[in-house]
């Protein structure tokens, strides 16, 4: 009598195996919950970090003056099967006292940025990554460009006349990433019940991974610690 229903449950376990694989299975019994956490950064002196993005330019000490070091930071989790509608979004990246700002961004797939020139001479913003390959060419104070970005990837930016300058965007093809609060707190909202797993994401660093479960109509937390190196 089990023997014509055994089949089937071998199926169905087979593919819940290769869901957990690639990251993320939805519940069967729907339902949205919330993940909250805190972010912390904390400075390592002297020790290489492994990275997976190549490394900036000559990056000089006023690149990121003046901005917390979370907000270099992007929470987001990885390997989702979004099956929705992705809402492209509309950001901007200004370029100001030599440097782009902010340094770091997250973005939809299909989502556009406004590059707007706010020094006193021309920019020229470029990247050869390989989710986005452009060049705006050159233009003058007070003028603006964009770009859309309709792969998913990391993008890095540079400027063709000043070498020092650099960024990094993220292209996500879901919705569920933040970039954390001035304290390190962060909020996903409306994620589908299931188990995932979360990134903290540093452009020095790359990313730290940490397996959890959604319940629907439930609140997980998590922490995510990033050690970064201290720049020169």
């Amino acid at each position: 009598m089990s023997s014509t229903k055994t089949p089937e449950r071998c199926v169905r376990a087979l593919l819940a195996g290769i869901a957990l694989a690639a990251g993320a299975i939805p519940s069967a019994q729907g339902g949205t919950g919330t993940i909250s956490g805190h972010v912390q950064v904390t400075r390592v002196h002297g020790t290489p970090l492994p990275s997976n993005v190549y490394a900036p330019r000559a990056v000089q000490p006023h690149d990121t003056a003046g901005v917390p070091e979370l907000k270099n930071v992007v929470v987001y989790l990885k390997n989702v099967k979004y099956a929705g509608a992705l809402t492209p979004m509309h950001a901007e990246i200004r370029q100001e006292h030599e440097t782009f700002q902010p340094r770091v961004l997250a973005i939809t797939r299909g989502s556009t940025v406004d590059f707007p020139n706010a020094d006193p001479f021309f920019h020229d913003v470029f990247s050869l990554s390989s989710a986005a390959s452009f060049d705006l060419g050159h233009y003058a104070p007070g003028k603006s460009r964009a770009q859309t970005f309709p792969r998913a990837g990391l993008v890095k930016l540079y400027c063709h006349i000043h070498s020092q300058m650099s960024a990094s965007i993220l292209v996500l093809d879901h919705p569920y990433f933040t970039i954390p609060n001035d304290d390190g707190t962060f909020t996903i909202s409306n994620v589908p019940a299931g188990h995932y797993t979360i990134v903290g994401w540093h452009e020095r660093i790359g990313e730290r991974a940490t397996a959890i479960d959604v319940q629907a109509g439930g609140s997980t937390s998590v922490n995510i610690a990033l050690p970064v190196e201290e720049a020169p």
